[in-house]
């Protein structure tokens, strides 16, 4: 599976999660069948009004794999440059040893 086939099921998942609690809540609730049903089509409604869609859930997930994928190579990068900065130093030292510069 591709990184952008798993971060839709995971937000699928996700969304699946939140929503059976919601119902399981609902329906366990101690209250008449017909104040759960009501209950639970407002809640279903206000879901659905403030759910992004698949393909903006989507989106969002890959901006936020692509931000730290950027940081990630950043702090990769600092790492290098630290290294290298080491190994002039080390060299410079053997020179001015070596050589009495």
């Amino acid at each position: 599976m591709s990184r952008e086939d798993n971060s839709l099921m995971f937000g699928i998942g996700v969304l699946a999660g939140v929503t059976a609690g919601i119902i399981a809540g609902l329906l366990f609730a101690p209250a008449s069948g017909e104040e759960s049903r009501k209950k639970l089509e407002e809640k279903v409604n206000e879901i659905s009004d403030n759910c992004p869609t698949a393909e903006e859930a989507k989106r969002q997930v890959l901006e936020t794999v692509d931000v730290v994928q950027f940081k990630i190579e950043k702090a990769i990068e600092r790492v290098k440059n630290s290294i290298k900065a080491r190994q002039l130093a080390k060299a410079k030292d053997k020179e001015q040893s070596v050589y009495g510069v």
